[in-house]
């Protein structure tokens, strides 16, 4: 899978994401730290990526604009730490893949 971190994902859930085989990049690697929300569910849609976030802000913005895409995952864990992210990944990535396109199991 292909996935974009934002900001508020840690670059440590990254570089685990490419250890498993997965297409995975950060908006710091690409010096995009400040690129507003809008543009990034743009370059994640335009580059077939999930996009990884804590933020609010993209769910709204993708209902607001009743946009399908880009494939979300939102944290909303109590722990937000990148071991914990990682973990929540690590549970829900085998499910998805397994799962008929289109479906998500997690």
């Amino acid at each position: 899978m292909k996935f974009l971190a934002d900001m508020g994902i840690s670059q440590r859930v990254v570089v685990w994401l490419r250890d498993q085989g997965h297409d995975a990049t950060h908006l710091r690697e690409e010096s995009l730290h400040r690129l507003p929300d809008p543009e990034i569910l743009e370059k994640a849609r335009d580059e077939s990526r999930v996009l990884l976030t804590v933020d609010l802000d993209f769910p709204q913005l993708l209902a607001v604009t009743r946009a399908a895409l880009p494939s979300m995952v939102l944290f909303r864990l109590a722990d937000q730490r990148p071991n914990s992210l990682i973990r929540r990944l690590d549970q829900f990535l085998p499910v998805r893949q397994s799962s008929r396109p289109g479906l998500c199991s997690a």
